[in-house]
C-alpha cells in the first residue's frame, strides 16, 4: 500500500510539471490510460474468457470512476499546490468508509467514525471553503468523492475477477472513454522530455492501482482508506523538492490532522485483527 500511493503521487507531480509547460491535464489523463493500456496488454494474461468482463456494469462503473477522479485531480494540480491538493483529496477515505458500510454491510466502529470525522476538519482547513477557497480544490475534492467511490466499487467487484483483468479494464476503458477529449486536447509537438514524462506520470498510476486492486481483493476497504493517507507525505515532500511549494500554516495544520487520524485508522485496524 506504501509502494501504492507512493506512486501514485510520482505520477501526479509528473503530470503536474506537464501541465506547468502548457500540456492540457485532459490530454495527460488520456495518455495516461492509454500509454499504460499499451504497455501493459501483453501483461494481462488476457483470455477468451474474459470477455463477459465488459459486459459487467460495475466494470463499466469502476472504469468511469477512476477516469474521473484522475481528470479531476490532474485539472486541480494544474493551479494548485501538490500538498494542499492531496489534503483535499482526503475527503475520498471518508467517502470509501461511509459507502463500504452502505454498500458493503462492512462494520461500523465509534472510535473509526470519531477519527473520520476528525480528518473531515482537517479536509476543511485545507479546502477553506467559503474563505480562500479555489476551483482548483473544488476539483481535488470532486475527484477525492470519484476516488473513494473507485474504492469500495473495487472492493465490491474484486471478488469476481483477477486483479490483472481489473486494471486493464479500467485503462482500456477510460483511454476510449476519453479519447475524444484527450485527442482534441493535443498539443502541436510532443517532444521527448515530455514523452517521459508522460511515460511517468502513466506508469506510476498503472502500478500503483495495480497494488491497490491486489490488495482490496483480501482486505476490507474500510481498513485499506486508512492507509491512503500515507499519500501526504510523499505529496508534501516531492511537492517541496520539485515545486518549491509548502502548505501555509492553516492548510499545514489540516495536513497535520488529516495525517494523524489516518495514523490513529490503522492503528486501530490493526489493532482489531
Amino acid at each position: 500500500m506504501l509502494a501504492s500511493m507512493t506512486l501514485i503521487v510520482v505520477g501526479d507531480v509528473a503530470a503536474k510539471v506537464l501541465s506547468q509547460v502548457g500540456i492540457s491535464p485532459i490530454f495527460v489523463a488520456w495518455t495516461r490510460f492509454a500509454l499504460a493500456s499499451v504497455v501493459l496488454i501483453p501483461f494481462s494474461g488476457l483470455r477468451r474468457s474474459d470477455t463477459p468482463a465488459l459486459r459487467d456494469p460495475g466494470v463499466w462503473l469502476r472504469a468511469f470512476l477512476i477516469m474521473g477522479g484522475i481528470s479531476c485531480i490532474l485539472t486541480a494540480l494544474r493551479t494548485e499546490p501538490v500538498a494542499n491538493t492531496f489534503g483535499a483529496f482526503f475527503i475520498g477515505p471518508i467517502v470509501a468508509y461511509v459507502l463500504s458500510v452502505i454498500v458493503l454491510k462492512e462494520k461500523v466502529t465509534a472510535s473509526r467514525t470519531l477519527l473520520l470525522g476528525l480528518s473531515f476538519m482537517g479536509v476543511l482547513l485545507v479546502v477553506k471553503p467559503g474563505f480562500g477557497a479555489t476551483v482548483g480544490m473544488g476539483f481535488a475534492v470532486l475527484a477525492g468523492v470519484l476516488h473513494g467511490s473507485y474504492v469500495v466499487a473495487t472492493r465490491w467487484i474484486a471478488p469476481r475477477y483477477r486483479p490483472r483483468l481489473l486494471l486493464i479494464s479500467q485503462l482500456v476503458l477510460g483511454a476510449i472513454l476519453l479519447a475524444p477529449f484527450g485527442l482534441a486536447a493535443r498539443p502541436e509537438a510532443i517532444t521527448w522530455g515530455i514523452f517521459g514524462l508522460i511515460a511517468i506520470s502513466a506508469m506510476g498510476s498503472a502500478i500503483g492501482n495495480l497494488f491497490l486492486v491486489t490488495l482490496s481483493k483480501t482486505t476490507p476497504s474500510s481498513i485499506i482508506a486508512p492507509l491512503i493517507y500515507t499519500q501526504l507525505l510523499s505529496a508534501t515532500v516531492l511537492g517541496y523538492l520539485v515545486f518549491s511549494d509548502w502548505p501555509d500554516w492553516i492548510a499545514f495544520v489540516g495536513l497535520a490532522v488529516i495525517f494523524a487520524s489516518g495514523v490513529a485508522s490503522l492503528a486501530l485496524s490493526r489493532s482489531a485483527r
